[in-house]
């Protein structure tokens, strides 16, 4: 966040693709464009980004085993 003189608080963040500041009543946010969106839309669909999961064994699989 970042505070204003004039306006008071100014909700910002940084947009995870170029890390330029997006207000957060911006239109792409969290992005600061179409293009960031885009690509990171584009990372997403070749697979860059993954969301792991535990390495543990369920019960059920340790009982196969």
């Amino acid at each position: 966040m970042r505070r204003s003189c004039r306006s008071g608080l100014v909700l910002t963040m940084k947009c995870p693709i170029c890390h330029k500041e997006v207000k957060l009543d911006d239109p792409y946010m969290p992005f600061c464009s179409d293009r960031c969106r885009i690509i990171d839309l584009g990372n997403w669909a070749s697979e860059k980004y993954v969301i792991s999961t535990p390495v543990e064994k369920h019960p059920e699989q340790e009982e196969e085993d």
